[in-house]
């Protein structure tokens, strides 16, 4: 009996690292298992955005590698992240006759209207990355969420279309040609880690994911079951390294230790003084200034993060709260920080949805990875990608709104 089984990537293309998951997908249920993973540090890119090819190509190289030790497949194609305050959420309409009274709406019918609702709607030098349909008219019939099958003369959408710049795009391909690897779709961050964390009510109900990464923290809003906006802030867990290196006359080494082991987003009762051993020396720091330093820098980005809610209309009005993820969400008390700051409910989200025996893999910081993996199961250009030297990228360019719709759609079944 053939085996009709196939994999699932997903590579995340974060500023400091690189995370590579592969998944073997169960030919009967459907569910993967994950069998591979990887991960290194990455350099060559700013603020989610790549200025070096060099960086980036030799880090998603050494953790496919890693990945494919692992899981014995090699891999050529996968559905990877894209980042930077660059991406843009954009609210547009469209209206098309679809035919006389008896005609029934079909695909192309779909994909027509929202060639209409992005036509014009957004800004130019800009690549469309998903139309995410929040609603159908036809003929006077409002909320139709698909209009398939339906009969009708007039038919509206009202979408989100997530955009990016054009130029970083192309790079982000010229990176992926020279790791060799086949982008089956690209998907910003947060969105992706939504995929990985949320549940069917949280999705109804609205709610806000948070993606705490290195240099940038992306922010994806869901209510009624769609994607109502996404944008990157250009701040992360790194700012709050260096303002500790700066503040506490120390190298950034050094202030990362202090981070990671005495960190915490609330300020904390104990000692005067936090201690971290470095080459075999002892160094001491003021844990008052610690506090200070780290609630300054966290200051700062949640009312950046803030002022995003308040844009997408969104502020205060979230029923689930908030889902932290990435490495940031990773910091001692966080939650307890966010609640306090944006007045909703948190909690760090933990992925979710898949098998496998993978050590770690429900931490925050692989929120991104899962869920492109997750979305690479159902990507419309899978086709079990084994690794080919040579295999150049395609464009992403193509009918928009099928992996996101399916995606929601996966997580309601």
């Amino acid at each position: 009996m053939r085996d009709t089984s196939h994999y699932a990537v997903g590579l995340d293309i974060g500023t400091t690292t690189v995370r590579c998951v592969v998944g073997h997908v169960d030919a009967t249920t459907g569910s993967p298992s994950i069998v591979g993973v990887g991960e290194t540090a990455n350099t060559g890119m700013r603020k989610g955005t790549i200025v070096n090819l060099n960086g980036p190509a030799q880090a998603i190289d050494d953790a496919l590698g890693e990945a494919e030790r692992m899981s014995g497949h090699q891999v050529d194609a996968a559905t990877v992240s894209v980042n930077g305050s660059h991406i843009l959420s954009t609210v547009t309409d469209g209206m098309i006759a679809v035919g006389a009274d008896d005609h029934v709406v079909g695909v192309d019918d779909i994909g027509r209207i929202e060639d209409v609702a992005t036509v014009g709607k957004v800004p130019p030098n800009r690549e469309i990355l998903k139309v995410v349909p929040h609603s159908y008219r036809l003929d006077g019939q409002d909320n139709i969420k698909d209009p398939l099958g339906m009969t009708g003369t007039r038919l509206e959408v009202f979408a989100n279309v997530i955009s990016a710049l054009t130029p970083n795009i192309n790079t982000l391909h010229s990176v992926l040609d020279m790791a060799k690897v086949e982008p089956n779709d690209v998907v910003p961050s947060a969105i992706a880690a939504a995929r990985s964390v949320l549940d069917e009510k949280q999705l109804e109900n609205g709610v806000a994911v948070i993606d705490l990464g290195g240099s940038t923290t992306g922010i994806s809003i869901f209510e009624e079951g769609d994607l109502r906006f996404t944008s990157v802030v250009p701040v992360g867990g790194n700012n709050i390294t260096n303002d500790l290196a700066i503040g506490l006359r120390t190298d950034p080494e050094i202030a990362e230790k202090v981070k990671l082991t005495h960190g915490s987003a609330t300020e904390q009762s104990g000692s005067e003084n936090v201690t971290v051993k470095h080459d075999k020396s002892s160094l001491e720091f003021k844990r008052s200034e610690v506090d200070e330093i780290i609630g300054a820098r966290l200051d700062e980005l949640f009312e950046a993060v803030s002022k995003e809610l308040k844009k997408a209309g969104r502020y205060a009005k979230l029923p689930s709260g908030v889902v932290l993820v990435g490495g940031g969400a990773k910091l001692k008390n966080i939650a307890d920080y966010v609640k306090d700051s944006l007045g909703l409910a948190v909690k760090v989200g933990k992925p979710k949805g898949f098998g496998g025996v993978a050590e770690n893999m429900d931490e925050p910081q692989y929120a991104t990875a899962i869920g492109l993996m997750l979305s690479d199961v159902t990507s419309e250009k899978h086709d079990g990608g084994s690794r080919k030297k040579g295999h150049s990228a395609k464009s992403t360019a193509g009918h928009a709104g099928g992996i996101i719709k399916r995606f929601f759609g996966r997580l309601k079944t």
